[in-house]
Parts: structure tokens; C-alpha cells; sequence
């Protein structure tokens, strides 16, 4: 396995990179399933003030049927309103930018954002769609069809780490 950069260390570059561009009605939205986790940190350490929404996107995937794609599905929630709101996408892995593509079609289905910037921990590149994020900690390009994921884990004393790992 490659050696991945400190995931702990890419949080906080994360953190630096939005912490000026956030007001009072800056909103996260993290998307199912390892941008939600990742929201909920960033929600914390930045200390958002509208409740932290979450969304799944697998419906909204223009290769459902194409992957046979069988999801575990997930409660989308936005809770507030996202009205002429600043939202903040997180996901923890950009690649192809489908994933992106149908959190955008997703959260328009609550409402019109006054923007929405995306937000990653690792951009991997190869790009199918023209989507960029506005705010990223590190740039890890793989080969095509090599997956990568991030890992949650609990130590023993209850601190929470992320690993890159492979699949």
C-alpha cells in the first residue's frame, strides 16, 4: 500500500483553507457517506452555526443502473433553509466528479443556494465532468480504476483518525 499523507494533518489544512470564507450562514452539507463524517468534523472545528445537513445522492447517480449500483440508502437531511444560504458540498474523495454532479442536482431539490462550494480531502483527478473544488487538502492522482477510500478508526482512547487506504 502507498504511502498515504497524515490524514489527521489533511483535516486541519482543510479547516485553514475555509475557515475565512465562513459567515454566519455558511452551511455544510456532507455527502454520504465519507463526506458526511468528514462534514461533521469540519462542523465542529469550525464552528458552523446552521445544523449540519447530510445528503445521499445514490438516486440522483447518472450510472445507477450502469454499476448495478445496490447502495445501502441514507436519510438525506437539510435542516434549515438553504434559501440565499453559502453551502459548503464535503465529500472526502473527488475522481470522476459523478458523485459531485448529483449532490449539486440534489441540494437544488431544497432550495437556491446563494453559492455552493465544494469541499475535499483528496482530490484524485481523472475527471470525467468539469467540476473543481474550491477547497482541498491534498491532490493524490491514481490510476484509472484503482479505488481509494477513506477509513474512520477509534483508537483505544476513544481519538478518532482517517486513513487513505485501497480497495
Amino acid at each position: 500500500m502507498p504511502n498515504f499523507p497524515d490524514a489527521e494533518a489533511l483535516l486541519d489544512r482543510l479547516v485553514e483553507q475555509i475557515a475565512p470564507h465562513v459567515t454566519d450562514r455558511t452551511a455544510l452539507v456532507g455527502i454520504h457517506t465519507g463526506g458526511a463524517w468528514l462534514a461533521e468534523r469540519l462542523h465542529g472545528a469550525l464552528n458552523i452555526q446552521p445544523p449540519l445537513g447530510a445528503i445521499d445522492v445514490a438516486f440522483y447517480r447518472d450510472d445507477y443502473g450502469a454499476r448495478s449500483l445496490h447502495p445501502q440508502l441514507r436519510r438525506s437531511d437539510i435542516p434549515f433553509d438553504m434559501h440565499d444560504s453559502p453551502v459548503i458540498l464535503v465529500d472526502d474523495v473527488l475522481f470522476t466528479g459523478r458523485t459531485t454532479r448529483a449532490a449539486l442536482n440534489e441540494l437544488f431539490d431544497y432550495g437556491r443556494p446563494a453559492r455552493i462550494d465544494l469541499a475535499v480531502l483528496v482530490d484524485r483527478g481523472e475527471r470525467e465532468l468539469p467540476i473543481a473544488p474550491r477547497f482541498c487538502a491534498h491532490t493524490l492522482p491514481a490510476p484509472l480504476g484503482k479505488g481509494q477510500r477513506l477509513r474512520l478508526e477509534k483508537s483505544d482512547d476513544a481519538t478518532l483518525s482517517l486513513r487513505l487506504i485501497d480497495v
